[in-house]
């Protein structure tokens, strides 16, 4: 942790090297220094991580850790006097994960690493045991239909077995040219084998497994590897009547490579999850009331809610904590905002941005008077682009907002103006296409897509504590000065690149969320 001397002798030693370079020196206002201080003495950013993976853990929308976590950020709100609500948006299909047991139990004995997915039915406590095996090697879908009846009482592979668990890096790293073209000609041509053979069945990957479990088979079995060492993607089971269990890499191929050989292994699953029916879905809203524009606002945007296979620790806890310490903060340090601060932490927003979508559409007069909206949301890394979202002015405002940022946080940073309309990937999205001038703070990956995005490695401790900080007084100095514009900004849209008929793309528009919904 830098102590607030340290970091300003930094800044100092930043502010005079700018001045070797040509460029002024940079003069912090006294609330920035503030900001600064704080953030660097007596944050809370671990503490906060600690509650929200630690104890509350995943928040999967449905379950009792979303509801937890909705109750858990409201109560930290209201201990550092910021005003929040819960506000229901829809409902979700509940689901409560209960204790599962996977083991192989023949031709030895092997507690296999895996997880039941979202949503997935349950063994309703009892013990199956069943043969493993895998979808065959067919021509077409007569034949799978021939072969369908076999299914019956059997656990069935309909992932693609890894010819390797070692990550391109690794291979980059140790393999002599001669292998690495040889595993990446391997693993290429199983990818297309095991997809032509997917797609003789006449089903896909979704609706296969709802035919397989129609035929008999006591579950569904899947491998969904995210090219990290240990890593596995997490989602939801397509399967209603029988458990889906995803198998970590080597498991999965021990179970495959043994039933290709005619050992027929078999394996005991016992799972007690529950379906608890419709559950109302929430976004957790927290405001700092302005005081000269009150009916004006500066969103602070992260989504609560995460997927199940980890702790939800970088999607999108890391947003979630950055947010909620930049408002404690500014509450802290700026109590009375010429504008009012409202911070939204989503639910929902892995199925589909459903919660941002439904506060766009259920508060307009909020949406209508928004000067920006900040959204943070891929992963621990420190900040380092923002896009202006097609928004034509944005250079001129932005920049000043970034300009009161010190030097050593925003030298890194590389902006794209006027930049284009985000088209749905993150809550910042909802709001662009409601003409609202929002940006996703895009962070340094961390190896966020292959080892944490959706992953069941999405836990504590691949959190950067440094570089979130970084993100909290970032945020906090550009809401601040925001917040203290003295008129709203402008919101002109600049006209899109040509498509494909000659004429200029559409801007993205305002999408209905799934105010109800059932698993994946």
């Amino acid at each position: 942790m830098w102590s607030s001397t340290l970091l300003l002798g930094i800044m100092s030693y930043e502010a005079t090297a700018q001045n070797r370079m040509g460029r002024p020196a940079q003069t912090l206002e006294p609330i920035v220094e503030k900001i600064i201080a704080e953030v660097n003495n007596n944050s809370q950013i671990e503490q906060l991580a600690f509650e929200l993976l630690d104890v509350v853990g995943p928040r999967l929308v449905g379950t009792s850790g979303m509801s937890n976590a909705n109750q858990w950020a409201l109560k930290k709100f209201e201990s550092w006097g910021i005003p929040g609500r819960n506000q229901q948006f829809g409902e979700w299909e509940g689901w409560e994960r209960g204790v599962s047991h996977i083991d192989m139990v023949y031709p030895r004995i092997k507690t296999l690493a895996g997880t039941q997915l979202a949503w997935s039915p349950s063994t309703k406590g009892k013990t199956i045991e069943g043969e493993v095996i895998a979808l065959p090697e067919i021509k077409d879908s007569l034949e799978f239909q021939r072969w369908l009846p076999s299914v019956k009482g059997k656990y069935v592979m309909i992932s693609m077995p890894q010819p390797t668990g070692r990550p391109d890096h690794d291979w980059e790293k140790y393999g002599t040219k001669e292998s690495i073209e040889k595993m990446n000609k391997n693993r290429d041509s199983l990818a297309m084998a095991w997809a032509n053979k997917l797609r003789a069945t006449g089903y896909n990957v979704n609706s296969i497994p709802g035919i397989l479990e129609e035929a008999g088979a006591v579950g569904i079995l899947t491998s969904n590897w995210s090219r990290e060492f240990g890593a596995n993607k997490i989602f939801g089971a397509r399967s209603k009547k029988v458990p889906t269990l995803d198998i970590s890499l080597e498991d999965y191929g021990i179970l495959y490579r043994l039933s290709q050989n005619g050992i027929k292994p078999r394996i005991a699953v016992n799972t007690s999850s529950k379906q608890l029916g419709p559950v109302p879905s929430f976004n957790t809203i927290a405001e700092i009331k302005g005081t000269e524009k009150p009916n004006e606002y500066v969103i602070l945007s992260a989504h609560l809610d995460s997927w199940e296979g980890g702790s939800g620790a970088t999607d999108n806890g890391t947003g979630t904590i950055a947010m909620m310490e930049v408002a404690r903060v500014l509450k802290k340090l700026l109590p009375n905002p010429k504008r009012t601060i409202l911070i939204g932490l989503w639910g929902s927003e892995e199925q589909g941005l459903n919660g941002s979508r439904s506060f766009v559409l259920d508060n307009p007069e909020i949406v209508e008077k928004t000067q920006a909206v900040f959204n943070l949301d891929n992963g621990t890394g420190r900040v380092e682009n923002i896009n202006g979202s097609g928004f034509v002015h944005a250079y001129d405002y932005v920049g000043r907002w970034l300009s009161a940022v010190p030097f050593q946080i925003t030298r890194e940073i590389k902006t794209d103006f006027p930049g284009s309309p985000g088209g749905g990937g993150s809550d910042h999205a909802s709001f662009v296409a409601a003409g609202v001038p929002a940006f996703m703070l895009s962070s340094l990956s961390w190896g966020y897509y292959n080892s944490t995005w959706h992953t069941n490695l999405d836990t504590y401790d691949k959190l950067v504590f440094d570089d979130l900080k970084s993100n909290v007084i970032l945020t906090a100095i550009m809401t601040y000065k925001a917040s203290e514009e003295p008129e709203l900004v402008n919101r002109e849209k600049r006209v899109l690149p040509l498509g494909r008929d000659g004429k200029p793309q559409p801007w993205p528009a305002i999408r209905q969320p799934r105010r109800t919904g059932v698993g994946y």
